[in-house]
């Protein structure tokens, strides 16, 4: 059966070899994206669940088109057109995941496989309708920032939770969704994105909280409700929140001034 083509002439199946080539520069973008941290063929291998004979392959592949500069043991880097197809892809995913929250009413620890399929079958007449439905946010549920139209993005300056000393007010900024712990811990407590907390001490490689008095509202209890820019929320203040160390490395904060 002949696939049907869009207006603009393309066909609308999905071209796996293409799709894998967007997922990986997707990829080898997101492992370095908040620490800057050098992405390694088995990082990549781990994080995609394919075996390192087939990165090295694609890395091949993606060298070829000009998107990847590797050498045999050396770290993966995004060439500028690796990086520009990196952010475009994430520019799809984030506001995906971001309409599956606001409107479809999943919750934030089950939109990312939805928005993996999505992500490859949609136009970017799609993606840039949907981000003028959504009033152009700035970042994911998750905290993650999402590329303009552009492809420019902004990042706070942030720590990971748990390297915060005690008696430090912070910003939750982000949470990484591929730690399923991270994301339940924040529910159970109604701590949204965005909330004020200050860490109150550490107990054992835990990290001890305790919500941050201040003027504003408090944010409604709605899994993966994000505070918008110059707002504030904050945890109930009925009780103090213990993390474990692996659940408090999976956030990211910003220290509140």
């Amino acid at each position: 059966m002949t696939p049907r083509t869009s207006a603009q002439g393309r066909s609308t199946a999905i071209d796996a070899a293409t799709t894998s080539v967007e997922d990986y520069a997707k990829t080898i973008y997101g492992l370095a994206e908040w620490d800057g941290s050098s992405v390694t063929a088995s990082a990549l291998a781990k994080t995609l669940g394919v075996s390192n004979p087939s990165v090295s392959l694609m890395m091949r592949k993606m060298a070829d088109l000009g998107l990847v500069e590797h050498r045999p043991y050396a770290p993966i880097a995004l060439t500028p057109a690796g990086r520009q197809l990196a952010l475009a892809m994430v520019r799809r995913h984030r506001l995906i995941e971001t309409w599956l929250v606001r409107e479809l009413g999943y919750g934030w620890g089950e939109v990312h496989e939805e928005a993996e399929r999505l992500e490859h079958a949609v136009s970017k007449t799609f993606v840039d309708r949907l981000d003028v439905r959504l009033g152009h946010p700035r970042v994911d549920p998750h905290g993650d920032p999402i590329p303009g139209r552009n492809l420019q993005l902004d990042y706070p300056e942030t720590q990971l939770l748990c390297r915060v000393p005690a008696a430090v007010k912070v910003r939750l900024e982000q949470v990484d969704d591929a730690v399923p712990d991270a994301l339940s811990a924040l529910d159970a407590h109604r701590v949204p994105i965005g909330a004020q907390v200050t860490v109150e001490a550490t107990d054992g490689g835990a990290v001890v909280l305790t919500p941050a008095p201040q003027a504003g509202e408090e944010a409604p209890a709605q899994t993966g409700y994000q505070v918008g820019p110059g707002q504030a929320a904050e945890a109930p203040a009925d009780t103090s929140i213990r993390l474990a160390h692996e659940v408090a490395h999976a956030m990211r904060v910003s220290v509140v001034r």
